[in-house]
């Protein structure tokens, strides 16, 4: 279980480090000033539900003010993506995305989610996909239907 989650916390730091942020001046408990940094307001996190709330916990430690969204998609015996719940921030089209999945297969679930992320108002270019493992084809399907998505 260490291993796993020192992975995700790898993954989840990274994802956070392409986030922006902003220099602020903190002062210690002891009164010493700090030269710090802070993550810029609009930034949020959507899990792709069932797996990618595996990822939450750590990704709370890391930041935990951030908001979070959640979808369920799931591939009938079709291969074919449906949406059957989304529930996301009301203001998420202004929003950075980090959009967490931890095995990525076919790329056909994150494809679905990425377009109802579009539906409302998000543009690819702010989406920083979070993903432990995934095939080359998975990968690939991503990237050529979302070539500006972060991954």
């Amino acid at each position: 279980m260490f291993s796993v989650d020192r992975l995700i916390r790898l993954v989840v730091e990274e994802g956070l480090n392409q986030l922006p942020y902003k220099e602020c001046m903190v002062t210690t408990p002891t009164g010493y000033k700090y030269e710090g940094m802070k993550f810029e307001k609009g930034n949020c996190c959507v899990s792709i539900m069932r797996s990618g709330e595996a990822m939450e916990q750590v990704l709370q430690d890391c930041h935990q003010s951030i908001c979070i969204g959640k979808i369920l998609i799931q591939s009938e015996e079709t291969q074919r993506a449906k949406v059957y719940y989304a529930k996301f921030p009301p203001d998420i089209y202004w929003r950075k995305v980090l959009l967490m999945y931890p095995i990525l297969s076919t790329g056909n679930t994150v494809i679905e989610a990425v377009k109802v992320l579009i539906e409302h108002g998000v543009q690819p270019s702010v989406i920083i996909l979070l993903s432990l493992f995934s095939t080359p084809h998975g990968a690939k399907s991503i990237i050529q239907e979302f070539p500006e998505i972060t991954i």
